[in-house]
This record gives structure tokens, sequence and C-alpha cells, in this order.
């Protein structure tokens, strides 16, 4: 895509803005901005607000390149800049992606291994804030989800994406001018300023709303983007005293430099609080408009800090790589002064490598500079570095799962039958495989329409529906948390047998009870839409276990619901909760060395001694399920029966392993719905 713009009268704008000279103390501030973000992760264990300023910067360099241009009416490609930009960017980034992949084949456990797969991906192609963004706010994610060596490379996507935009944006600000007979500098000043005042007010309250997505959300980053635009298209017209830009500069620079101590960056950014460390950025890039003698733009421009910033964008791609793989190495959170300079070093030593071996050469390649055509090339051969082996280990690790389906082997809660279990040897390793786990949320398949559809939208976002092929006989509803989610793969087995039709009202964290629940609102309006539809039966998990018990008690609230509830003629299922660690049970399953009875507990200490449901089970219309002499066989919890894994976290049921309980769910709910 290249658009040739022609000025009306080229001379006017040109003249009227005077040339910027070749600025080393930014090259300095950019060295900075990345000391200063692996210092603050490797010792201080906060961020530091140096991306803010590394984000700034990217578009201060990309504005007033692409201004200087459309003012002298040279082409605006964007399609030219794409694959000269990702043709320098994704090399380097490959490479690390690559050994990112053979360090966590080498050194983490099977269990880390699919959101290192997924995050690999979002990286490479540039979406991996999103894939944080809904991580970080998705309840079902696993913890520690977010320890992640790819981690860093949100900002990066953040980038890759403004690489994409901003040229667009000066091609139609551009064009709109030309058309107008308007200066193209300031067309593009009210363009940013729109962008910045949007995106400004849109991080504000996004960061106030739910800081944890803003975080990672381009909309909320935009404006320090266009700030930095709006730098580069003013500065050739600023001028102010050298002791006044000198003040400036000092105070930017120690604003920087402060910024990760004074502010909760992690925490409050980015709203209004970015402000500081980009309109810090922003002072030093005036101050250093011209050389002065007493400013810190001598500082910045200093031989070693230079040289280094050349190094800055390796340096950001492996420190958090190397830090992370150290704390798995070393089973700590945060390394002490002699193990964090060797990190910094060993960081410093390898983006010097990286920047050598692999960005200078392609940048300085011939061939790759010769056409457009030559630097897809380069682009594609980056991209598929990284696929071809990623494709090839995830096709493997599938066809494992798969031969450990076929094995057959795996009877789970059915070995308890002794009729079953007096044969059984295992053969095969146990299910489900450790890069599988993700696959271990039951849910039912189609939205909620017809007449199920709900008339709230609080109830229509967690609504899901599933009909048997068989006749119908009844309709039971899922209501409540994940606990609730995880007993549906011992109901659907139940259901399509019986020709139950089964809608699920699910939400994660929100257990249903009316008095005292942690969702009292969304329980309210989950009963309104129960009496609505009347079903058969509505089946919950109505007790909620102690983490390593054993205070375990009814839900809140449940009581009053279920009297509700059979007053209509609906007949009310409660589940009784299952145990609940302290610790990733399927981990310490998987990876300990130890006996597997130290990974469990036992039903005595984990349970109450009489389940808190008996308080209900007397209201006519009210049947209990209780899965304890299933998961807890002879009162002994283990991780693992029948060769299969029973928990997949710390709290949850592997779908693998409830799927085994329907038979034990058949004989507590016979004669309960028709079938």
């Amino acid at each position: 895509m290249t658009l040739r713009v022609i000025p009306d009268a080229p001379s006017r704008d040109v003249k009227s803005a005077p040339q910027l000279r070749y600025r080393h103390d930014l090259d300095g501030l950019r060295a900075l901005a990345v000391l200063l973000i692996v210092v603050y992760h490797v010792w201080v264990g906060r961020v530091s607000g140096g991306v803010d300023v590394f984000l700034m910067l990217s578009a201060f360099f990309l504005t007033a390149s692409f201004a200087k241009r459309a003012e002298a009416g040279g082409a605006i490609a964007p399609l030219a800049y794409w694959t000269k930009t990702f043709k320098r960017l994704l090399p380097a980034a490959a490479v690390v992606l690559l050994g990112v992949l053979a360090a966590t084949a080498l050194l983490l456990p099977a269990t880390r291994w699919p959101t290192i797969w997924s995050q690999t991906v979002a990286s490479l192609f540039y979406f991996q804030n999103w894939e944080l963004a809904s991580t970080a706010v998705d309840y079902y994610a696993p913890h520690g989800a977010m320890l992640s060596p790819l981690q860093h490379f949100w900002s990066m996507s953040i980038q890759g994406q403004i690489f994409v935009l901003w040229p667009l944006l000066i091609l139609g600000g551009t064009m709109i001018a030309r058309r107008l007979g308007r200066s193209v500098r300031l067309t593009l000043v009210v363009v940013f300023g729109i962008v910045f005042a949007a995106s400004l007010s849109y991080s504000i309250v996004i960061t106030a709303v739910n800081q944890q997505w803003a975080y990672f959300d381009t909309g909320a980053r935009l404006w320090e983007f266009a700030l930095g635009s709006l730098v580069a298209l003013v500065l050739p017209y600023v001028k102010l005293p050298e002791a006044v830009r000198a003040v400036l500069g000092w105070a930017g620079l120690a604003g920087i430099v402060l910024c990760g101590v004074l502010f909760d960056v992690e925490g409050g950014f980015p709203g209004y609080l970015a402000l500081w460390p980009t309109m810090c950025a922003a002072m030093l890039i005036v101050a250093g408009s011209s050389p002065t003698r007493f400013g810190p733009d001598r500082l910045l421009a200093f031989g070693p800090l230079r040289w280094l910033g050349n190094s800055a964008y390796a340096l950001y791609l492996v420190h958090w790589p190397i830090l992370v793989f150290w704390m798995a190495l070393a089973g700590r959170g945060a390394p002490g002064p002699l193990a964090g300079a060797a990190i910094i070093g060993a960081s410093i030593a390898l983006a010097i490598v990286v920047h050598l071996l692999v960005e200078r050469p392609l940048r300085e390649f011939s061939w790759g500079n010769r056409a457009k055509r030559n630097g897809l090339v380069v682009i594609a051969a980056s991209l598929a570095i990284v696929v071809v082996p990623l494709g090839g280990w995830q096709l493997q690790s599938k066809a494992q799962m798969g031969a450990l389906v076929a094995a057959g082997d795996h009877p789970g809660a059915l070995v308890l039958d002794p009729t079953i279990g007096s044969a059984f040897v295992a053969t095969s390793p146990p299910l489900p495989d450790a890069t599988a786990l993700d696959d271990e949320w039951v849910s039912l398949p189609d939205r909620c329409d017809g007449r199920f559809a709900p008339h709230d939208e609080v109830v229509e976002a967690d609504c899901a529906q599933f009909t048997p092929d068989v006749p119908i006989t009844a309709t039971v509803v899922v209501v409540g948390d994940s606990h609730s989610e995880q007993m549906m793969g011992a109901l659907i087995p139940v259901a399509e047998r019986s020709g139950w039709e089964l809608v699920s009202v699910l939400r994660g964290g929100c257990s249903f009870g009316l008095e005292g629940g942690r969702c009292p609102s969304w329980s309210a309006a989950v009963l309104d839409y129960l009496l609505d539809i009347a079903p058969d039966a509505v089946f919950t998990v109505g007790t909620a276990a102690e983490v390593d018990g054993p205070g375990e008690r009814m839900t809140p609230g449940l009581e009053s619901v279920a009297l509700r509830l059979v007053d209509e003629g609906i007949a009310v299922l409660a589940v009784r909760d299952n145990p609940r660690f302290s610790y990733d049970v399927y981990e310490c399953a998987f990876l300990s060395d130890a006996p597997l009875e130290e990974c469990g507990t036992t039903a005595e200490a984990a349970l109450a001694a009489v389940n808190p449901l008996a308080r209900v089970g007397g209201i006519d219309g009210v049947f209990l399920v209780d899965f304890t002499d299933q998961i807890c066989p002879d009162g002994i919890c283990a991780p693992q029966i029948g060769n299969v894994y029973v928990y997949r976290d710390d709290n949850h049921l592997t779908k693998t392993y409830a799927t085994t309980l329907a038979g034990a769910l058949e004989a507590q709910l016979a004669g309960v719905l028709p079938r």
C-alpha cells in the first residue's frame, strides 16, 4: 500500500517546520528506561514505569519521521513501513521465543507447557496483551498463569499494534490536510490530540473499574503513544532558554528514576498516574532539543549508555525469561544481590549477542533491504522458525494424549467397584496428561435460546444448554460456581442416558444463595429465571469446604432458595463439595517423587464430620448428593484413583474423573426424576 500525497504548497509546511537533529541523548534515555525495567524486575520486584517511557519514545520517533516525510510531499507508504519495521523487530523476537520454548521443554513442568504455547503464538503475532488481559480477569485461569517467561511481551504487542495503526492515522490526517489546504503538522496535532484526550479519559475510567484489564488494554495505552506523537509534532517550535531546559531535564530525569518508588505502577497504571513517567520523558525530550551545558542531555549521550541503547530492545526481550527461568530452577521468588547481579549481567551479555548476531546483521543485510518482497521473506522466515517447532511439539503431545486414551485402562471411580478393582492393573500413565488440563473443564455446547432464553442480561451472559438425542423426560438446571460446573462431568452422561435436557447458569466464584453469599444480586436474578422457566430440578453444590479443612459449611441462603423452589414444585439436587487444598494437587502428584499419599489428605481432615446439607435434607423436594465415598474412598482423599488424576488444580476435579462419577450419581438419583 503506497499512496503519494502531493502537497498544495509544500514549501509552506517545510519552511515552517525546523529540521530536528539526531538525538544521541534519546538513545541514552531508551537505555535508561530499559535498565530501570530490568533493575526493578530483578531487585525491587515492582514495575518501574520504564515501559511507559519506552512506548512514548517509539511514537515520538515514528511520528517525527512520518511528519517530516508528509510535509515534504513524500510517499506515505504503510506497507513499506510495516515490512521494514517488522523485518527489524521479528527476528530478535523469534530467536528469544525459540529459546523460551527450548528452556520450557527442559526446565518447566508439562503443566506449564500449554500456557507457554498459547503465549508464544500471542507474542509472535502481537496480541500477547489481550492474552494476558483475558487471563488476568479469568476466574478459571490456572494459578501462577501470570508468572510466564513471556509475560513481558505484552508491551511489544501493544507497540506492534501501534506500528500498524499510526501510519494509517498519519496517512488519513495528511490526506485531510491536503484536501482542505491546511498544514499537515497542525492537522496531525488535532488528530493525535483527539486520540490523546479520548484514550486518557477511557484509561482513567477503565483503570478505576478494572485495573487488571486496563493494564494490558491497548485502548487504555493509546494516549501514551499520542503524547509522544504530539511532542514530536510541536517540538520544532518549542524555544526555551537553556537554563529552563536544564531544569526541566533534571526534573524529568529524577521523575523517571523515582517513578517506581513513588507510585504503584503495576496496581495503578495506566490511568492518570502514567502521566508522571510520560510527561517526565517529554520534559527530557524538550530539554535536549538543543545542547545544554548543564542539562542531563550530556549525561544521557554518554558513550556507554548510548551504546547500550543500541541493544535496549534485545535487553528488554531477554531479561525477563532469564529471571523467570532462574526462579524456576532456584525455587525462589526473588534473587538476592549476587544472583540479581548475575541475572542482569547475563541479560546484558545475551542482549549484546542477539543485537550483534541477529538484529544488526539483518538490518544491514543488503538482500533483505533490496526489495519489499525480500523483507517479507525475512518476516515469513522469522515466523516459521517458531511456528514449525511449536506446531510439531503440540502435535506430538496431542498424539501422546490420544495414545493414553486409547489404552483404555483409566476406570477412575469405577475401580471402586470390587468386581472391577480386584482385577485392575494400570499399564499406561494416568489421565489426564499434563498438557491437556485446559480441556478438563465441563461446559454445555449451546447458548440458551427458545423457552430457556433469559430476559435478564445478567443471566444471559452465563446461560448455556444441552438437548439430548433421545426423547426428553425432564429438565435440569445447573446453578452456581465452578464447583457446580465441575460436577456436570458426572451429570451429563446421566442426562444423555435419561433424556434430561440440561441448562447451566454458572459464574465463577458465585455460589447459589440469597443471604450472605458472595453474589446475592446474581443469585436473585438466577432465582427469578428458575421460577420463570420452571424446570423439574435444580442441581447445585450446596456446601463449601474449607481449604485444608475441616471447616465445611453450607452455602449461605441455600435453605431459603430451596424452600422457594420446592414450593413451586421444583426439586433441588444439593451436592456436597469436594475437599480443597492449599497447593496444586495435580502438580504434587505429577511432579513429586514422594508417595502419592503425601499429595492427598483424609476426609476427616478435609470435610465436616456431619454433612452440613443435612440441615436441608429433611425438606420435602430436596435430595442430597454426596460423592465423598468416591473422592475419598475409605476416608483417604488420594490424588489419583483408578489411574485417573482426581484434581486438576488445588480444588477442582478433573472432567475425566468427574465423568467416572456418573454411575454413583445415577444411583443416588434413582427415582428422583423420570427417565
